[in-house]
């Protein structure tokens, strides 16, 4: 009886950099292992903020302290979106969300969390349009987040930190 042999034989050079092509596209299960992580931490971060009332402790605007100008004012981030700035003198509305945003092209490679987004908007009155943006989360705990910016148009960085009352 004959022994069944493969009618194509591949030298040894062409077979080494077909398997190195499969390795190297096959598939992975950590290629969503991200966009949990991300789910996993933009539910705990809104989590964190409904809890209580907030205060700005940190506003550095390109290299400015402007930390004082929020010194009066505490903020609500309410479950619905909506955020609400109280001062002594008066109280503005505005929303908040956070977002998974892995496509921004202002990300800090060093950050844990680079790939989310702390969304701020108010309309009124010039202070507190100050801090709308899409903010980048540096850092967060249950009674503190670091958030951060960098402009589009001069590339400086403008930072704010929030902490619970």
């Amino acid at each position: 009886m004959k022994a069944f042999t493969f009618p194509l034989r591949l030298p040894v050079h062409f077979m080494v950099p077909l398997l190195v092509l499969l390795l190297l596209t096959s598939c992975n299960n950590d290629d969503d292992q991200g966009e949990n992580t991300n789910s996993q931490t933009i539910e705990e971060i809104q989590n964190n903020m409904i809890s209580g009332t907030w205060s700005i402790i940190l506003y550095n605007d390109s290299g400015v302290d402007e930390t004082s100008d929020y010194n009066d004012y505490t903020f609500t981030f309410n479950s619905n979106g909506s955020l609400l700035a109280e001062s002594s003198t008066a109280s503005y509305s505005g929303t908040w969300s956070v977002t998974n945003s892995s496509n921004s092209n202002d990300d800090n490679n060093s950050s844990q969390d680079e790939d989310i987004d702390f969304n701020i908007a108010f309309s009124t009155p010039d202070i507190l349009l100050e801090l709308t943006d899409d903010w980048d989360v540096e850092t967060y705990s249950p009674t503190r987040i670091e958030l951060f910016d960098v402009s589009g148009g001069d590339g400086t960085t403008d930072l704010l930190t929030f902490q619970k009352n």
